[in-house]
Parts: C-alpha cells; sequence; structure tokens
C-alpha cells in the first residue's frame, strides 16, 4: 500500500550523518530518482523513442524476445512478480523499490520516505549507509586490496578478527576459535552442529519449540517449523503463551525440569545428544526473551552432562538487546556462539565461534568459496568498533525500555494488543482477538489478519515493520540502534495511528441476520 503524501520530516541520525537526500519537489517528484510519471510507458502514450520505450535506443531485449520496457517504479515491481521465485517474502507486504537511504530513513522510487524499522532483520545495527561503514569500504576500495581471497589471512580480516575478540565474553575470548563459514547466518548454524557432532561423536541435537535457526536442512529441522522432526524439542519458556499453562517463574522452571527428565531418564528416548543450540530472544518465534535464570539453568544442566550449548546471536547480537551479546544478560558463557547480521556491517558474513577443545575440524571439513568477503570484514570490524566505542548497546537497553513502557501504555487503550515484549530494540507487539473465545485461563487467540492490516496501515503511514510469531500475529520493531529520542516518538506516533485505524477497520459490521427489520408499509385501502 503506498502513502498518498511523503512521510513528514524525521529528525537526522546522530554522528554526523552523510548529504541530505535531496526533497521532493511540488510535484512529488525527487531529483535523481525514476517518478511515477514513467508508469505511461506500459501502455506507449507520452512516449518518443526515449531510453526505456518501446523501440526507442534506449529498450532493452528480455531473454524471450520481448521489449522491456518502463522505469517507474511500478514497472519495476510488476517485473519483480513475473520475474522471481515465489519464494520472494519481504518483497509481498513491502511494495516499495528503495533507491536511497540513511539511518532510519529509505526513500522509494516515488519519491516518499519510509521510516524502517526492520533494518535488514536486524542486519543493520548503525542503519542504513552508516558514515563509518561507508568510509571502511571506500577504504578497501581504495587501496587496491584484494577483494576475494578464499580463507587466506589478510590485513583486513586479522583486523575484523581482532576486534571481534575484543567484543566476546572474556572466559570465551580468552579459550576462541573462529569458523569463517558462508556469507548466510543459516551456513554457520550449520558449521555449528556439524562440530559439535564431530567433536563429541553423538548424533542427537536438543532444540526449542518457537527456535528459527535458518532455511538450510540441518538449520531448518533445529527451527519450530521443521515438517520433519529429527531433533529433540523441548519446551521455550513463553511467559504469554505458556506450554504448561503458568508462565513465569513457575513455567521456567517446568520447562528446565523437563529439559532434565529427558536427558537423565534411561526410558525417555533421548540418549546423550552432540549438543543444545538456543536463542536468548527467539526473533521469528514472536520476540521471546528467555528469563535470565532460566538460560543460566540450561547452562548447568548441559555442562553437567558434558553437552557443547550453542547459543544463536545472529539476530540479538552487536547491541540489539541491551548487551553486546544476548548471552550476557544472564552471564552466561557459551561453548559455541553463532554470529552473523550485524556483524558484517550490512554486508553478509557469518562465523561461529568456539572453544578451542572443540576444534576437531579436519582441513576443509566445512569450506566455502565466500568464507573471505573483505568488504564485509572491513564494514563489519567499523560497526563492531562503534557500537562498542559509543555504549549502543547500553542505549538500545534504555530506549528499548522506554519504548516498552509506552506501547504496554498503549495496550492498555487497545484490547487487540495481548502481550507487549521484548529486551533492548527488539520489540514485539502480539495481536490478538479479544472477543473470540478460548480455553479457560489462556491467552485470546492471535489475530494474524488484524496483524497484517496493521502492517499495511503502517506502510500507508511511511513506517516499515515485520510481522513473526505464531500464526504472523506480531508486530515486529528492530530499529537501528542509532535510534533518537525523536524518532522512536515519530515511531511510536505512526504504529499508534496504524494501531486505530487497523482496530477500526476491524469492527463487524451487522450481518443482514442481525439487522433490524424493515419497516412494514401501511396497509392500503382494501379492495
Amino acid at each position: 500500500m503506498a502513502v498518498t503524501e511523503p512521510a513528514p520530516a524525521v529528525p537526522a541520525e546522530p554522528h554526523a550523518p552523510p548529504t541530505p537526500m535531496a526533497a521532493p519537489n511540488e510535484a512529488g517528484e525527487t531529483p535523481g530518482i525514476p517518478q511515477e510519471g514513467a508508469r505511461r510507458e506500459e501502455t506507449g502514450e507520452g512516449r518518443g523513442g526515449g531510453e526505456g520505450s518501446e523501440g526507442g535506443a534506449g529498450a532493452r531485449s528480455a531473454p524471450s524476445g520481448r521489449t522491456v520496457r518502463g522505469t517507474g517504479y511500478e514497472s519495476i515491481l510488476r517485473r519483480q512478480s513475473l520475474r522471481e521465485s515465489a519464494a520472494r517474502t519481504y518483497a509481498r507486504s513491502l511494495p516499495i523499490v528503495p533507491v536511497r537511504a540513511r539511518g532510519l530513513t529509505i526513500e522509494g522510487a516515488d519519491g516518499r520516505r519510509y521510516l524502517d524499522c526492520l533494518s535488514g532483520a536486524g542486519t543493520l545495527a548503525l542503519g542504513h549507509n552508516h558514515p563509518v561503514v561507508l568510509e571502511a569500504i571506500k577504504k578497501v576500495l581504495d587501496s587496491g586490496a584484494p577483494l576475494h581471497v578464499l580463507d587466506l589471512a589478510t590485513p583486513v580480516k586479522d583486523a575484523f578478527t581482532s576486534e571481534l575478540f575484543a567484543t566476546l565474553p572474556g572466559e570465551l575470548a580468552d579459550d576462541a576459535r573462529v569458523q569463517f563459514c558462508g556469507p548466510a547466518g543459516t551456513d554457520a548454524v550449520e558449521a555449528a552442529l556439524k562440530l559439535v557432532r564431530t567433536a563429541t561423536g553423538r548424533d542427537g541435537l536438543l532444540a526449542f519449540t518457537g527456535a528459527y535457526h535458518g532455511m538450510t536442512a540441518g538449520a531448518l529441522a533445529a527451527s519450530g517449523g521443521a515438517p520433519d522432526v529429527r531433533v529433540t524439542r523441548l519446551p521455550y519458556p513463553h511467559a504469554y503463551r505458556c506450554p504448561f499453562g503458568t508462565g513465569g517463574e513457575r513455567g521456567a522452571e517446568l520447562s528446565a525440569r523437563w529439559t532434565e527428565s529427558l536427558l537423565d531418564d534411561p526410558k525417555s528416548g533421548v540418549t546423550t545428544p552432540a549438543g543444545m543450540i538456543v536463542e536468548a530472544v527467539q526473533g521469528e518465534g514472536g520476540v521471546i526473551p528467555a528469563p535470565d535464570d532460566w538460560m543460566r539453568r540450561m547452562r548447568r544442566i548441559t555442562a553437567d552432562r558434558a553437552i557443547p550449548l550453542v547459543v544463536d546471536e545472529v539476530q540479538t547480537g552487536v547491541g540489539r538487546t541491551g548487551a553486546f551479546w544476548a548471552v550476557e544478560h544472564s552471564g552466561v558463557v557459551p561453548d559455541v556462539m553463532v554470529l552473523s547480521k550485524a556483524i558484517g556491517g550490512s554486508l553478509p558474513l557469518a562465523v561461529v565461534v568456539y572453544r578451542s577443545s572443540l576444534d576437531a575440524w579436519e582441513p576443509g571439513a566445512h569450506a566455502g568459496t565466500f568464507r573471505g568477503n573483505q568488504l564485509a570484514m572491513a564494514a563489519g570490524t567499523a560497526t563492531l568498533a562503534y557500537v562498542r566505542e559509543n555504549k549502543l548497546a547500553e542505549r538500545a537497553g534504555t530506549l528499548g525500555a522506554r519504548i516498552l513502557g509506552q506501547l504496554q501504555g498503549l495496550a492498555a487503550a487497545h484490547p487487540c494488543v495481548g502481550d507487549v515484549r521484548g529486551r533492548g530494540l527488539m520489540i514485539g507487539i502480539e495481536l490478538v482477538d479479544p472477543d473470540a473465545a478460548g480455553p479457560e485461563d489462556t491467552a485470546p487467540p492471535a489475530a494474524p489478519a488484524l496483524a497484517l492490516a496493521v502492517q499495511q496501515e503502517c506502510l500507508a503511514r511511511g513506517l516499515i515493520v515485520e510481522l513473526g510469531g505464531r500464526h504472523s500475529a506480531v508486530v515486529r520493531l528492530l530499529p537501528p540502534l542509532t535510534l533518537t529520542d525523536e524518532q522512536a516518538t515519530a515511531v511510536l506516533d505512526r504504529f499508534a495511528d496504524a494501531l486505530a485505524a487497523a482496530e477500526r477497520d476491524r469492527v463487524p459490521r451487522p450481518s443482514p441476520s442481525r439487522r433490524a427489520p424493515a419497516p412494514v408499509p401501511a396497509p392500503g385501502p382494501s379492495h
């Protein structure tokens, strides 16, 4: 859904933003950006053979021989829908064509601006095109350094590794090895699972309900939506939708007891596994923070039984939750950490960091052609250092707590908001149907249609949000760590307005059977 007016200006990012984007003119057009007037190329009206018009000098032929026409954003979206796989996701709910971005703000080819609270699914810790990231990339490009080096040592890689180790929990950093993987987080998960299986000689794996670890075979098998379960699934503590019907500390305690029982009962059908993989905050599962005591309990359970603990920090890492790494909230030091997204400073990068005692790899046991992304390492080094030096993790914790408080206040006036939860700048709002009857003493049913409507209303107001959680009924906010107080207010204002609009539209209208009967006409004259 497109907005009808350019979104209002938002306070700029702190720390010396780059050159401002050009403002739309009175016609709503932005200099240098293909404009909506180009829509007519689809019919050929008003075109005289210029670049992009049928038969013109600039026309390009598609592989099928058909002429490719049009530079307008609607034409681009139409071609995407015709050419790209049905597996595409974000493009379906966010029909925009980004052409320029800075910090929190994206400008589309339609000349309109959006506040981006998706941040590349948590990838953009510093937002779009932060100056320190651009400078780091430019420095590598200008140096003449090779951009592709497989897994060879380079000064760029050495600097990244040193900065990464400087941020890790001390006990792990003092005895760590790092495995550079393919550029996606799911490949790092695959590497971690292979690593613990190789090191222990065991095959089984413990994972949790609601988990998300990636889309490749092994990572998907450990995720909550696995179609073919080959992993022992444990209950993740969920205060709002507790699997035991208790919630709170009692629910977390029962989850831990269940885990211990499965591992210690010789008739449970669960043999000692190769490892346990867990998220300190489940992201795709619905933004569900694990209680710190429960995380410590999982650490004790695994350590007492010589089971490696793997913590997936792909989305929670680099300050997102209010600590540099989410495990730091509980003081847990895992045996393996899986890292991706923000560590590449907006470019693809993924690694596994683990205790040296687990380093049982044979050479080439987990390889990949694109393990040495020099630009991503340079951007990642700059990002890690900037977050650390400017204490952005602490800032995320403070600002996130304020946003959560304001959202909880908003929930009091909107019964369709079932729960507001999160940690730092990783926030979820679960939408429910308060009028639908459910089992006694349970949360109301999820309202995925309402969540989708809220997302669309947000987009109409120039705010980009994501959906996740069970039944895709959780609106997720993942703004950059550079979010200012003024920008946070703008985000909350637009969300509140979108929520109110979506809620108004869902109020059921009387069905014909419930309408008042039509008045009976007065009897006419008798015949």
